[in-house]
């Protein structure tokens, strides 16, 4: 199995780094430079993870736990409206960005009222491009449980978030986080930290229960190693969009339009396979402004290959 890490250091010597995370079989997912400081994500193998903290000691870096890092993650709150949506789906959001992973704040159309809150097919199926989706319901414990219709057909790992611990819904999601209610101010305090801290390792903890399952039929190439294809096309180079690429458990995010691009996108050469013959590809619901891929594994790909 893959595990993704990053390394903090200095730029001396981090192209051995590169090189020797190539000889490993792993890929880079992402890397920044400020100044003399190198970052560097990468998922390698994880029986070979002391090898490379050894070498990140002898550089004078750490390797850091990024537990989420190359997934992207839907923060949801009934509406966008300051009732709805004030400081604590930020700072969720924020937090989990800290633990490497990719976020967005959506709210929904209709989330609003007890009796009258909706979630729209579209809007499910925006929510399911994502590789889980935190729910932040509010303060009423009656209306958090009648509001689960917004999240119990959605078949991606749901977390929800609520003032009151809520009764009956631990068959509707993954995980259940109480007292994180509405608030008109940021969660500053110890207390609230803790909390954040706390969603944050509930999500890690499923999303890493997540790659455990992938790897009992592996994808048929690792997301990282069709990334590194994607980057040499031209629309990818020419998108002025922040992370072009985005990496998620089971696939690829390119944020490039589906139509004009189809035809290059199915044609890439990944492991002497077409990329349109080993994944998925398809526009996102999201006014077509990017591409989602999802790789087939290695079962899906043989019993194709046997038809």
């Amino acid at each position: 199995m893959y595990e993704v890490m990053m390394y903090d250091g200095g730029v001396y010597r981090s192209d051995e780094l590169l090189d020797l995370i190539e000889d490993l079989g792993g890929v880079v997912v992402q890397k920044s430079r400020m100044a003399q400081i190198m970052l560097i994500t990468m998922a390698v193998p994880a029986e070979d993870r002391p090898t490379i903290e050894a070498f990140s000691k002898e550089l004078g870096g750490e390797i850091k736990a990024v537990p989420l890092a190359g997934t992207e993650i839907a923060v949801v709150g009934p509406t966008l409206g300051r009732h709805h949506m004030p400081h604590p789906i930020c700072d969720i959001a924020e937090q989990l960005r800290q633990y490497g992973a990719i976020t967005v704040v959506m709210g929904l159309a209709r989330g609003r009222g007890k009796e009258t809150s909706q979630i729209s097919a579209d809007e499910r199926a925006i929510i399911e491009e994502y590789d889980a989706a935190i729910y932040v319901l509010g303060n009423f414990k009656k209306c958090v449980e009648d509001k689960k219709h917004l999240f119990d057909d959605v078949s991606i790992p749901v977390i929800l978030i609520s003032g009151p611990m809520p009764d009956g819904l631990d068959e509707d999601c993954e995980g259940i986080i109480c007292g994180v209610g509405r608030k008109s101010e940021r969660m500053r305090r110890a207390d609230e930290i803790e909390k954040l801290v706390e969603i944050a390792d509930m999500t890690s903890d499923i999303i890493t229960q997540r790659r455990i399952e992938l790897e009992e039929d592996p994808l048929f190439i690792h997301p990282a190693e069709v990334k590194e294809r994607l980057e040499e096309m031209v629309a990818v180079k020419e998108s002025l969009r922040p992370a072009p690429i985005v990496l998620h458990l089971d696939g690829i995010r390119v944020k490039i339009p589906y139509e004009a691009n189809r035809e290059e996108l199915e044609s890439i050469e990944v492991l002497g396979r077409r990329l349109g013959d080993v994944a998925r590809i398809s526009p996102s619901r999201i006014s077509n402004s990017s591409t989602i891929i999802r790789i087939l594994t290695r079962s899906e790909v043989e019993y194709s290959d046997s038809k």
